[in-house]
């Protein structure tokens, strides 16, 4: 007989229904009568694999059914793939199964604004996360008092849990965040984060970081850069750090109390050797914000290298240089004193010069060993 192009060789039923985890299903599948099949032609599967005879049933001449117990989550989020063959392996029917969980809420939702030009937020999708379906996130926001709900669209712009804002906020309100999820079985909404702009900004890492040697002092290096641009026409404090690392170790020391001054010198180092340095800055206290501010990305490494040590030079003129070892002595003793007892990026000053004087003195007292190196 001559079957219209439109009919269906079978129907199953339900057509791709959403279960939860641990569910069980009845499939029917219905052959059309101008098929000329037989429920016992018929065989079922999932995912491609043949599902075993014991668990089909033949509910009429023409339709066979299928028992699923206990069915645990999608293997894949496009759902599973339960389909209706004849014995031949042609395909009459597919329902998709999709078995899963609803959504959990949302958690961890934190912000930044680079150079309060826009705003990025990021979240944890609940404590399991899978669900085995496939959940949709969206980012809503809007001004606190008298804000309508907005819907934020550039999502995955900082990892897969992610959007990104990027124009039109207002400074001095706050604004109320919050993360929507949904997937086939349900919704969940995250707790709502209240924050202002200016409190959550972040900046570029400082350009333009330079790293000289300081004279011919074997053991330092001087440090240098600029503050952010981009921050120039508003009223804030900076915070800076630096780290650095020998060329050949990939343990970064950090200098933690640079404060906001734009350079710092680097002592106690090796001698003639590269050392890689990079700097990050933290811009806080923005029009007087109490918050913390939010560090930047270290900026990219620049190498300098400390001085060769020439104490192994050939010994030509012993009058002249007797000299200047004795100071390259008190010079290294001094600085190794300011490492222990000057933290950080301190100023070198004769005050400091003075003080160490002092203790000079009294370490060769308590030794009773004048004039003799300590």
């Amino acid at each position: 007989p001559f079957i219209s192009p439109a009919a269906d060789p079978a129907v199953i039923s339900p057509q791709d229904p959403t279960l939860l985890i641990g569910s069980s299903l009845v499939a029917t599948c219905t052959v059309s009568p101008d098929f000329h099949l037989k429920a016992e032609d018929l065989y079922w599967t999932l995912n491609g694999r043949r599902l075993p005879a014991a668990s089909y049933a033949a509910l009429g001449p023409t339709t066979l059914s299928v028992a699923l117990a206990r069915l645990n989550g999608s293997k894949q989020q496009s759902g599973d793939n339960l389909v209706c063959h004849s014995r031949d392996g042609g395909i009459l029917a597919g329902s998709c199964l999709y078995v899963g969980l609803p959504p959990e809420k949302p958690v961890n939702i934190t912000c930044w604004s680079k150079n309060m030009k826009d705003l990025t937020c990021k979240w944890a999708p609940g404590t399991e996360g899978e669900t085995f379906l496939h959940t949709n996130y969206t980012l809503k926001y809007k001004l606190r008092w008298y804000g309508r709900d907005n819907t934020c669209q550039e999502y995955h712009t900082a990892g897969p849990y992610s959007c990104h804002i990027p124009k039109d906020l207002a400074l001095f309100t706050p604004y109320e965040i919050w993360v929507e999820a949904s997937n086939r079985l349900g919704v969940a909404v995250s707790d709502v984060v209240m924050l202002d702009i200016l409190d959550v900004v972040t900046t570029d890492p400082p350009s333009d970081v330079h790293v000289s040697r300081v004279g011919d002092l074997e053991d330092q290096l001087s440090v240098r850069w600029s503050s952010p641009p981009a921050l120039k026409d508003f009223l804030f404090q900076a915070k800076y750090q630096i780290q650095y690392r020998v060329e050949d170790s990939s343990e970064w020391k950090v200098v933690d109390d640079v404060g906001n001054q734009t350079s710092c010198r680097l002592a106690g180092l090796r001698p003639g050797t590269v050392y890689f340095v990079q700097v990050r800055c933290n811009p806080f206290g923005i029009y007087g914000s109490k918050k913390a501010g939010i560090w930047s990305d270290w900026s990219n490494p620049t190498a300098a290298s400390t001085p060769r040590s020439e104490r192994a030079a050939g010994g030509c003129d012993p009058k002249g240089g007797e000299q200047n070892t004795t100071l390259r002595r008190e010079l290294k003793q001094f600085f190794g004193w300011v490492k222990k007892h000057a933290y950080g990026c301190s100023n070198l000053g004769i005050k400091l010069y003075d003080q160490w004087r002092v203790w000079l003195q009294k370490s060769h007292k308590t030794r009773n060993q004048v004039g003799k190196e300590p």
